[in-house]
């Protein structure tokens, strides 16, 4: 089995770094951006019968209430590790902070982590990496959980739009080598925002 190294989704996910309001038009590009992406035999991940038919992947409707400004606790003395995958690769990530917020009254958090390699290169220095999983996944959503692209804020606030989830490559072509979401990021809530399951 070939273990392509996944990088991140897209260079152009910036979308909503630096804002602290819900932007509509945001996740419209996002969802846009990738089908464009994802229509191309240059960059989509899709498997070749996949991309003949390629018309656009199914989304969750957009919706303000999966965008949550969160509180961001940068983690102390943590050690680099290596994350475990789909495939045999095991790259190595630094737990960076966790993230607090509130979604329909419950209180969560999840971890968000920075790759040592991309953090070497110029346009990913700033770049995080939130995996995720919850209560659609297996079900609506892709069984191996889902990804959100972040920025190291300047603050200790952090804009997350789950409107901007989307699915490892792994969903969609074996071919590829996708970090499992660790234990610690599984939300005991249904998140029914960014990109479903690919049938």
């Amino acid at each position: 089995m070939k273990n392509i190294a996944v990088l991140v989704l897209l260079l152009g996910f910036n979308f909503g770094f630096s804002q602290k309001k819900f932007s509509q038009s945001d996740a419209e590009k996002f969802q846009k951006q990738i089908n464009s992406e994802y229509a191309d035999a240059k960059t989509s991940p899709l498997m070749e019968e996949d991309l003949k038919t390629f018309k656009t992947l199914d989304f969750y409707p957009i919706s303000e209430k999966y965008f949550v400004n969160a509180k961001f606790e940068k983690a102390k003395n943590e050690k680099v590790f290596e994350m475990k995958t789909t495939g045999t690769r095991t790259p190595k990530y630094i737990k960076y902070g966790t993230i607090y917020f509130t979604l329909d009254g419950i209180e969560m958090q999840l971890n968000v982590y920075r790759s040592i390699e991309l953090s070497k290169q110029k346009e990913y220095k700033d770049h995080l990496f939130l995996p995720f999983s919850d209560l659609t996944c297996g079900k609506e959503s892709y069984i191996g959980g889902r990804y959100i692209d972040l920025k190291i804020p300047k603050g200790d606030t952090m804009a997350i739009d789950f409107n901007q989830a989307y699915n490892p490559y792994c969903a969609y072509n074996h071919k590829y080598s996708c970090p499992l979401v660790p234990l610690e990021n599984d939300l005991k809530v249904e998140i029914k925002a960014g990109v479903k399951t690919f049938h």
